[in-house]
C-alpha cells in the first residue's frame, strides 16, 4: 500500500465489500429457479408436457418481472425517503424469506405467487447499493466500486450452479430454496454494525478526514443545491431520466434472458446431442460425445462475467485518469462493449460443433453486459444529485424489467411453437439476434438523449451552475 493510500483511508472500500456480497446474496436466490427448471418440471410445477412446459415456465418469470418492475419504483423512492441503511435491510429481510416461500409452491401459479414476493423486495438492491456508492466515492471511482459490487451478481450465479443442484439431489428442490434464502439473513448483521454515512462515520473516528474530503472531492456535486423528495414526475421531465431508463429497458432483458434460459438452453443442447448420437450409433452405452456438465459451464460463463463487470469500471477510471472527461470515458466504454455482444448471433451454430463453443461466446456476451451494467448505473450518478439517485435508479430497474417481461414472454412463445416443431434450437437462434444487437441500439438511443450525460438543472439550483 502507498504511503498516500495509508493517509487517505480505504473505509469506502469496506461499504463496497458489503454491497458486494448482499448483490452475491440477491443473485444466488434469483438463480435458483432457472437451475431446478427441470427437477421442478419433473415434478409437476410447470405442466404435464414439454410445450406447456415452455409456457408456463415463462409465466413465473413473468411474475417475478412483473412484481420485480412495480418494486424497482417504490423500492427507489422507499430508499431515498428511509435512507440506504433501513431501506437496504428492510429489502434483504424481505427477499430472503420469500426465497424460502418457494419450498411450499408445488405449481405454476403458487410458483408464481413466491416469485412476485420474490421480484417485490429483491427490488430494493441494486437502487440501495447505487446510492450507497454515490453517497461514498468520487465520481472518478464510481464505476470502479459499480463494477466491483456489480461482479457479485456474477458471484451469485457462479456459487447457484455449483450447490443447488446438488442440494436439489441430496435432500429435494424445496432445500435449496430454504438453504439459499437463509444465507442472506446473515449479512443483516455485518450491515447494520458497519453501514452508516461518511458523516457519522467522521464523527465515530472511523473515517479519515482526509478519506471524507476525498469522497466529497466533485467540485460540481458540492455547489449543488439540496433536491430531496423530487417527485417522479419532475424526474420523468428530465431526458437524462429516458436516456438512463431507455438504455435499461433495452439492455436488462438480455441479462435476464441468461440467467433464467441459459441453463435450459445448455441442456436442450446436450439432449440434441445424446439424441442425433444415439440415432446413428443404435445400442450405444456410455457417455456421448459433445454432452459437457452444464452446471460447470454455466459458473464459467459467470467467472468470465466477472472479470467483464470489473474491468468495465476499471477501463474508464483509467480514461480519466488520462486527462479523458468523464462523460467522454463513459461513453467511450459503453460504445466498446456494445460491441462485443454481436458475437453471441453466432452461438446455436457454434453449438452444433461443439457446445463449449457456444458456451464462449455467451460468456464475452455475458462479461460485455457486465461491462456495460456497471457504466450504466454510474450514468445516474453522473447526471444526478445523490439525493434521487435511488429513485432514478428504480425508475430505470422498472423499465428493465418491463423489458424483462417482454422477453419472458417472447422466449415462451417462442420456444413452446418450436418446441411443438422439435426445432428449439431456431427459436433460441431468433433470440440471440435479440440479444446481440440491444446494446449498440440502446448506445445510440442514450447518446441521442444524453450526448454528454449533462448534470440536470432543478429550479432551486444556482442558474451559474
Amino acid at each position: 500500500m502507498s504511503s498516500t493510500t495509508a493517509r487517505l483511508g480505504n473505509y469506502r472500500w469496506t461499504i463496497c465489500a458489503l454491497v458486494f456480497f448482499a448483490t452475491t446474496v440477491n443473485y444466488l436466490d434469483r438463480n435458483v429457479l432457472g437451475l431446478l427448471k427441470g427437477p421442478l418440471a419433473e415434478a409437476g410445477v410447470f405442466g404435464p408436457t414439454k410445450a406447456e412446459q415452455e409456457l408456463n415456465y415463462s409465466t413465473v418469470v413473468i411474475c417475478f418481472q412483473l412484481a420485480y418492475a412495480i418494486g424497482m419504483l417504490a423500492a427507489g423512492r422507499f430508499i431515498d425517503w428511509v435512507g440506504t441503511k433501513k431501506g437496504y435491510a428492510y429489502s434483504l429481510i424481505g427477499w430472503s424469506f420469500a426465497a424460502i416461500g418457494h419450498a411450499f409452491g408445488h405449481h405454476t401459479w403458487s410458483f408464481g405467487f413466491w416469485r412476485a414476493a420474490l421480484g417485490v423486495t429483491e427490488a430494493g438492491n441494486f437502487p440501495a447499493a447505487n446510492k450507497t456508492i454515490a453517497e461514498w466515492f468520487p465520481k472518478k471511482e464510481r464505476a470502479l466500486a459499480t463494477g466491483l459490487y456489480n461482479s457479485g451478481a456474477n458471484v451469485g450465479a457462479i456459487v447457484a450452479p455449483l450447490c443447488v443442484p446438488f442440494i436439489a439431489v441430496a435432500w429435494g428442490w424445496e432445500w435449496a430454496f430454504i438453504l439459499t434464502g437463509i444465507v442472506g439473513l446473515l449479512w443483516l448483521v455485518f450491515w447494520w454494525r458497519g453501514y452508516a454515512s461518511p458523516a457519522d462515520k467522521l464523527k465515530s473516528g472511523q473515517l479519515s478526514q482526509a478519506e471524507y474530503d476525498h469522497i466529497h472531492s466533485d467540485a460540481d456535486e458540492q455547489q449543488q443545491a439540496p433536491a430531496s423528495n423530487v417527485p417522479w414526475l419532475k424526474l420523468l421531465g428530465f431526458r437524462q431520466t429516458w436516456a438512463f431508463a431507455l438504455g435499461k429497458f433495452l439492455t436488462d432483458p438480455i441479462w435476464w434472458f441468461y440467467l433464467f434460459w441459459l441453463p435450459a438452453f445448455l441442456a436442450d443442447e446436450n439432449a440434441r446431442k445424446t439424441t442425433a448420437y444415439l440415432a446413428s450409433h443404435p445400442g450405444f452405452v456410455g457417455e456421448v460425445p459433445g454432452v459437457i456438465s452444464w452446471p460447470f459451464a454455466v459458473a464459467l460463463v459467470y467467472t468470465v462475467a466477472t472479470v467483464g463487470s470489473i474491468m468495465g469500471g476499471w477501463l474508464p477510471k483509467r480514461l480519466i485518469g488520462g486527462g479523458m472527461a468523464p462523460f467522454a470515458a463513459r461513453k467511450t466504454t459503453m460504445f466498446m462493449v456494445a460491441l462485443v455482444p454481436l458475437s453471441v448471433l453466432a452461438a446455436t451454430h457454434l453449438g452444433a460443433i461443439n457446445t463449449w463453443y457456444a458456451v464462449g461466446v455467451i460468456a464475452l456476451a455475458c462479461a460485455a453486459h457486465q461491462a456495460w451494467s456497471a457504466n450504466i448505473f454510474t450514468t445516474v450518478s453522473d447526471m444526478f444529485p445523490k439525493s434521487t439517485v435511488a429513485s432514478v435508479t428504480g425508475i430505470g430497474g422498472m423499465a428493465g424489467a418491463i423489458g424483462g417481461i417482454l422477453i419472458a414472454r417472447a422466449a415462451g412463445v417462442l420456444l413452446k411453437t418450436y418446441a411443438e416443431q422439435g426445432r428449439t434450437e431456431e427459436g433460441y437462434a431468433i433470440l440471440f439476434v435479440i440479444c446481440g444487437s440491444a446494446y449498440l441500439v440502446a448506445w445510440v438511443v442514450m447518446h441521442l438523449l444524453a450526448p454528454r450525460l449533462e448534470p440536470i438543472r432543478l429550479p432551486e439550483e444556482p442558474a451559474g451552475r
